[in-house]
């Protein structure tokens, strides 16, 4: 297959209330071009719907009749994020029939895909359901593109990319066809909601206030002891499987700084379980840019890090290429998901297309 165009777009579990949107070139298997891509801020409207519900859904677990936000949340970020595609196509000097397939993420808890006929383009979407129903937990599905990316640069093996979203994600990858990705803890997550606690604004800038208080080490070692930590993969997280109570009783400082030293020392257990730890680490997602994260993971993760940058790759957009690239694995019904990522039984394809004609 010659390479196609593909978008992708990725709205985060952080609700920092944007769409990352990009473009990349591909087979499905090499990336043969990067194109465009930018971050588009959603309305206010739409941005106030997103932690109604998220709450929704945390309170609803699946128990009883599904949450009437839902419904409207669905419309609006359907809306949203159709117009989005639109924006992004105009702005670019694209039309939608140079793009082969829109690849949609979903905001966690509603997974709703923007409408194909709206945007004139083929959407793949709800990558995780197949997964999820042959056994598999349905994270981190960035393996595959992860691995790709480590192929385009000749990484020397065994290489890793981390993943710092709002929860961490290290994908490993041995030279050859075999590939590790998990979870290994939380990232920004229980530091953005530390930081909002305090009225101290959305994120911890420039790691300054974990830089300016102390590490409580006794609860670090405590917290270390977390049964997740030490357990085989595959394995995955949610959002709120750490959260920021984890730091409750300390002041802002030095709760910032506690909460970041953890998210660190449980990326250096994640690597001490792979079968060679890697030397190197290669890190993407908006956790990179916190400076206090990259110095705590030299020292307490005991690895060298690269930014994504450093070796060609664009940060702020990978999650949203990522599901460009798994938009043509599914449109050539391509594995996106296998035994050491997700936990399936066997590598499988995945995603539903809705067809804009």
């Amino acid at each position: 297959m010659q390479p196609v165009w593909a978008i992708g777009l990725m709205t985060g579990t952080v609700l920092d209330g944007n769409i990352d949107i990009a473009a990349i070139r591909t087979d499905g298997e090499q990336v043969a071009e990067f194109g465009p891509w930018t971050l588009a801020p959603y309305a206010d409207s739409v941005r106030a719907i997103l932690p109604e519900a998220v709450d929704a859904a945390r309170a609803w677990r699946f128990e009883g009749p599904e949450p009437d936000i839902f419904a409207r949340a669905e419309a609006a970020l359907t809306r949203a994020q159709s117009q989005a595609v639109n924006d992004f196509l105009s702005a670019n000097g694209m039309e939608a029939k140079e793009i082969a397939a829109i690849g949609f993420h979903g905001q966690t808890v509603l997974h709703a895909a923007p409408q194909a006929r709206i945007t004139g383009v083929d959407v793949a979407y709800d990558f995780r359901t197949a997964d999820m129903r042959a056994g598999g937990q349905g994270a981190p599905l960035s393996a595959s593109y992860h691995g790709a990316l480590l192929r385009t640069i000749g990484a020397a093996p065994p290489a890793a990319a981390l993943n710092l979203g709002g929860v961490a994600n290290v994908t490993w990858w041995n030279g050859g066809d075999d590939l590790i990705a998990f979870d290994t803890g939380p990232a920004n997550a229980p530091i953005n909601d530390w930081i909002k606690r305090h009225g101290l604004g959305e994120m911890d800038r420039d790691g300054a206030l974990a830089r300016s208080g102390k590490v409580d080490e006794e609860r670090l070692t405590r917290l270390l002891q977390h049964p997740y930590l030490s357990a085989p993969y595959p394995k995955s997280l949610d959002r709120f499987d750490f959260s920021v109570s984890m730091a409750d009783g300390l002041n802002a400082a030095d709760g910032a700084a506690t909460l970041t030293a953890f998210t660190a020392a449980s990326v250096g257990k994640a690597l001490d379980l792979l079968p060679a730890r890697p030397t190197k680490l290669i890190v993407c997602g908006g956790g990179r840019k916190n400076p206090a994260i990259i110095d705590a993971l030299r020292a307490r993760a005991r690895v060298e890090t690269l930014m994504a940058e450093d070796v060609g790759w664009r940060g702020d957009a990978i999650e949203a290429e990522c599901f460009a690239y798994l938009a043509v694995r599914a449109l050539r019904g391509l594995p996106i998901s296998f035994p050491m990522t997700t936990g399936v039984k066997a590598a499988m394809t995945g995603g539903r297309l809705a067809k804009a004609a």
